[in-house]
């Protein structure tokens, strides 16, 4: 049981469930919209996500057996625990199922072309294990933009079909509300996966990766993830001074927890050097992302009880 967790990330895929959890059950519901989703139906939008993003999991784990015997030999899994054919029956079991499931989910809505978004993301996952993360900064930005992704899915399937003349422009609102969660989401996931490939820079020069701490060297590219953390940094200090200066509570918590963490990355990783020092970098963008995605539990309260 714990080598299959391990094997899926469960701890990423909790995150991202609970991201999904946050939005429909918080802020929809504070919104007093009406939802194209019943409960049990959103449940399995959410188990949807889950399994494909385990079976991406599962796969980029096979694809990576060489270079993580390098990078992370204790987390080695696949060919010591769990053989490859096991992995790859497992991959196909979780996609399949989180596929069809998204079909089902596209006929509810009577939107049944929205199923072939599900095969795209499916399919780029698997393309990004085989092929596109060896790709100098495109996996990375792959990667970043499906996580990101998952915040505009709810949008499409809970919100999209209850669009009419009536309620365009309140629902228009809460769309770029979730654009703006989106973008947030895409750039400090793109920055941790840069990072990543700093921490996984000999192994993957070892199995022939053109990676970008490979083709400038780890000091460059930690250079250019500083310069990339300013960009969070005055979207969120842009954020705040625009829509959210009135909500006194809101405003403190995202100067604390999320702007205030975000400038002690940008000066951190300035002087990283070691594996150890950019695996902390990593972790501490985890945890500003999900500090932020919690906000939007605070915003929503904060304009409940100033209201």
């Amino acid at each position: 049981m714990f080598p299959f967790l391990k094997l899926i990330r469960y701890e990423n895929l909790l995150m991202l469930a609970f991201m999904q959890l946050i939005f429909r059950y918080v802020f929809f519901k504070f919104q007093d919209i009406p939802l194209a989703l019943a409960d049990w139906q959103y449940g399995l939008l959410v188990l949807s996500t889950i399994l494909i993003a385990a079976g991406g999991y599962v796969i980029n784990n096979v694809f990576d057996q060489s270079t993580d015997t390098i990078n992370k030999p204790n987390n080695v899994i696949v060919g010591k625990t769990i053989s490859e054919t096991n992995a790859y029956n497992l991959y196909i079991g979780l996609t399949v199922t989180g596929v069809a499931i998204g079909f089902y989910l596209s006929n509810v809505i009577s939107k049944p072309g929205f199923a072939s978004i599900f095969i795209l993301i499916a399919a780029t996952l698997y393309l990004y294990a085989t092929s596109l993360k060896q790709m100098m900064v495109i996996g990375n930005i792959i990667v970043a933009l499906l996580l990101s992704f998952s915040v505009v899915i709810i949008g499409i399937f809970d919100l999209f079909p209850t669009i009419h003349e009536g309620n365009q422009q309140q629902m228009g609102v809460i769309f770029s509300i979730l654009l703006d969660y989106a973008l947030f989401t895409f750039f400090l996931n793109f920055m941790r996966e840069i990072i990543k490939d700093i921490e996984d820079v000999d192994g993957d020069y070892n199995q022939g990766m053109n990676t970008l701490p490979i083709a400038i060297g780890k000091s460059r590219t930690a250079k250019i993830v500083f310069g990339l953390s300013f960009i969070p940094i005055i979207f969120m200090l842009y954020y705040i001074n625009k829509y959210l200066l009135e909500l006194v509570f809101t405003t403190v918590y995202l100067l604390l927890f999320v702007v205030g963490p975000l400038f002690y990355f940008t000066v951190k990783i300035w002087s990283a050097k070691s594996k150890k020092e950019f695996h902390t970098m990593s972790q501490l963008l985890k945890w500003i992302l999900l500090f932020g995605i919690l906000s939007i539990v605070v915003i929503s309260l904060n304009i409940k009880y100033n209201a």
